[in-house]
């Protein structure tokens, strides 16, 4: 392998092969339509396009595609060569700057939410010049936003792009009134760590439920488990390191700074995390991250499982999300600084956190809904479904001084006022870390643990984006308008504290005692993704994603019925899944093993034989009632199945049945079929059980 430094980002169109291969008028005009915003001269296009064909074709690229990431929650790709016939019967290589700006796929088979009826087919990919292009499976992938023929988003990238600007111009305007004057703009950042489960492919191609539905409908606990904490951080095995080895090396390639790896808690559980970027490129990154970690699994006989839950009774897989905010100029404008004017300045982007998240933990709270995270928000391995900040005691200290007017508890005798008072020293690590909170201070950025590892992070980003842009614009109206500022700064700080404090929790969030305070603050616990997705459409969360366009009315609309008709599917297709393994595959087993164990009594009585055959009677009657019982629930199953889908008329209502009805009958089928697992002969078990995923790696 060449060196490290000559394989990183070798297969990207990045701004080092910009610099090199187009006209230096061509690069400065590029460079100033990305840091702009503005739509780039068809003429600029042409020269773009000419060397990116170039530069592609030298890396064996024979197509290219406008890369989007639809309401799936996947990539998509649409591949055209770059041949163009001759009159000769030949073909030249072509690609042009219209190609490049804008593409047309097909927007009917992808997921709308009754925005447009199927026949109204058009759609268009326009290109996101500030995302890099870069070669994969010898395709020139153009990242690109996906637009139906009205202009309303059908992507996750649309609304993610909008965020950044809307934050970008509320953060400016708080800026200048602090007298800055040499940032152009503010930039959001996120390094988004991965979790995931690695296991045999061949063990994996004998479970039905794994193949169709990414997590185990059935299985029973082995014996061991994740309880001796000695997977955590634990030395790799030589297959895992191989799949970890040469995964580097393909994301480092597409210039994606793939940096930590390690053991995660649960038996063969695994976390990458990369180095911060801005956040559409973050996010772009994580979906590639994904689409890599599937491919380079397989080529290790491995399969690479995304879900939040795949195994019941270990942990599950999340994605933290690290949000920062920084100027084009340098400045980290969540880092608390050494000055009065910079600890003020720190302090009014802290709490305009603190009063968006407060006001919309809703909001966010959707965003890390998925089918799989209600198996696993609430578990002792990740936050409850309530949202809450945690700060640590020195922060919290400063802040409850500001509001109440008192000295710091560190022994200063003068109340706490900003501009005039130096804050105390405030290290990256002032305070120990807690694992339990959904939305932690860490040192100078936030980090955002409830999303599910299976999604996009475009979700949580262009969410926080906006509901903190919603709080820093009324915070600009006010410091605009006042004639005594370092006063109107300490006041904003003690409103935001007495209205939005109930927010703010540095105890134990597993804690019962916690959900019980919870509940006397006010604060929500949306357990499962229905109840979540119904808030979406409450008049304050559109309001907030209309008054800045990032969503109109009529786009939240459509992806509420998207997400409701998404969690319906997931389940019919768990249900129906659920259906065949047991019928088709665990009572066929336990039936058999009952036969037999009867066949033995028969046998050893028809000897005449004084012979004792309590333990195969007693077998025979637990197995033989539990397989009564599989079949009442199996029958229950497929009532509930039915009656959820007679319902599709109506997104909430068959949403609703799949929650209370089939997921519940679902449950009552695996509790029985797991009984049966622990008592059958493991000879007679159709196919690998917990043992054999989790540490047969």
């Amino acid at each position: 392998m060449s060196k490290l430094t000559d394989v990183f980002g070798e297969n990207v169109f990045n701004e080092a092969t910009m610099r090199e291969r187009l006209p230096n008028e061509t690069y400065k005009a590029l460079k100033e339509s990305l840091f702009n915003g503005t739509c780039l001269d068809i003429s600029i296009a042409e020269i773009v396009a000419g060397a990116m064909k170039d530069w592609a074709l030298e890396k064996g690229a024979t197509h290219f595609a406008h890369w989007f990431q639809p309401m799936t929650g996947i990539t998509a790709e649409k591949h055209d060569s770059f041949i163009s016939p001759t009159d000769d019967g030949k073909v030249i290589l072509e690609f042009s700057g219209k190609e490049l700006i804008k593409g047309e796929p097909d927007a009917s088979s992808f997921p709308n939410g009754g925005l447009r009826a199927t026949f109204e087919a058009r759609g268009y990919t326009a290109w996101d010049c500030t995302s890099p292009a870069f070669v994969k499976d010898e395709i020139l992938c153009i990242p690109t936003a996906f637009c139906s023929y009205n202009g309303e988003a059908l992507d996750k990238k649309t609304p993610l792009l909008r965020s950044m600007e809307v934050i970008s111009q509320q953060s400016m305007r708080v800026l200048k009134t602090f007298g800055n004057t040499s940032s152009s703009k503010v930039i959001t950042a996120v390094g988004p760590e991965q979790e995931y489960f690695l296991i045999d492919k061949k063990l994996h191609d004998k479970r039905l439920d794994l193949m169709l539905t990414g997590r185990t409908l059935f299985g029973a606990m082995p014996p061991k488990g994740q309880e001796l904490d000695d997977h955590y951080f634990g030395s790799l095995k030589e297959r895992v390191s191989s799949f970890m080895k040469e995964l580097n090396i393909e994301l480092w390639k597409l210039g994606i700074s793939a940096k930590t790896q390690h053991n995660e808690v649960a038996p063969a559980q695994h976390e990458l995390a990369p180095i911060y970027s801005t956040t559409n490129i973050a996010t772009d990154h994580n979906q590639l991250i994904m689409e890599m970690m599937k491919k380079v699994a397989l080529r290790h006989d491995l399969v690479c499982l995304l879900h939040e839950k795949p195994f019941k009774g270990v942990n599950g897989s999340g994605k933290h999300n690290n949000w920062s905010l920084g100027t084009d100029d340098g400045i980290n404008l969540l880092n608390p600084g050494k000055t009065p004017h910079e600890n003020a300045q720190f302090l009014i982007f802290l709490v305009a956190t603190i009063q968006a998240v407060d006001e919309y933990s809703e909001l966010l709270r959707l965003t890390a809904a998925v089918p799989g995270n209600d198996h696993r928000l609430g578990a002792n391995e990740a936050p409850p479904a309530i949202i809450s900040i945690f700060l640590g005691e020195q922060l919290t200290n400063i802040l409850t001084a500001i509001e109440n007017d008192q000295p710091l508890k560190s022994g200063n005798k003068k109340p706490m006022t900003i501009g005039v008072t130096v804050l105390p020293p405030l290290p990256k690590d002032s305070t120990d870390r807690n694992r339990t909170s959904p939305f932690a201070f860490t040192g100078n950025k936030f980090e955002f643990r409830m999303p599910p590892s299976s999604g996009s992070i475009a979700g949580p980003n262009f969410i926080l984006n906006t509901v903190v842009a919603d709080t820093l614009s009324k915070i600009a109206d006010k410091l605009e308008k006042t004639d005594d500022f370092d006063n109107e700064i300490q006041l904003i700080i003690k409103d935001i504290m007495k209205n939005h404090k109930k927010i703010i929790f540095d105890g134990n969030n597993y804690s019962d005692e916690w959900v019980e305070e919870a509940n006397k603050r006010g604060l929500s616990n949306i357990k499962n993704m229905v109840d979540s997705v119904k808030t979406f459409i409450d008049d304050k969360n559109v309001n907030v994603l209309e008054k800045f366009g990032v969503l109109s009315p009529k786009e939240v609309h459509a992806r509420y019925e998207i997400l409701l008709e998404s969690y319906s599917k997931t389940i019919n297709i768990e249900g129906l899944t659920a259906l065949s393994m047991a019928k088709t595959e665990i009572l066929p087993a336990t039936i058999k093993f009952a036969t037999t164990l009867a066949q033995s009594i028969t046998t050893i009585k028809s000897t005449g034989m004084s012979v004792d055959t309590y333990a195969q009677e007693t077998l025979l009657t637990k197995v033989s009632t539990l397989n009564g019982q599989l079949c009442k629930a199996i029958t229950l199953l497929e009532d509930n199945i039915v009656i959820a889908q007679n319902s599709e008329d109506d997104y909430l209502k068959q949403a609703e049945l799949n929650r209370d009805e089939v997921f519940t009958a679902m449950d009552k089928v695996r509790s029985y079929a797991d009984q049966l697992e622990s008592l059958c002969d493991s000879k007679v078990w159709p196919f690998p059980t917990y043992t054999d995923l989790l540490f047969r790696v």
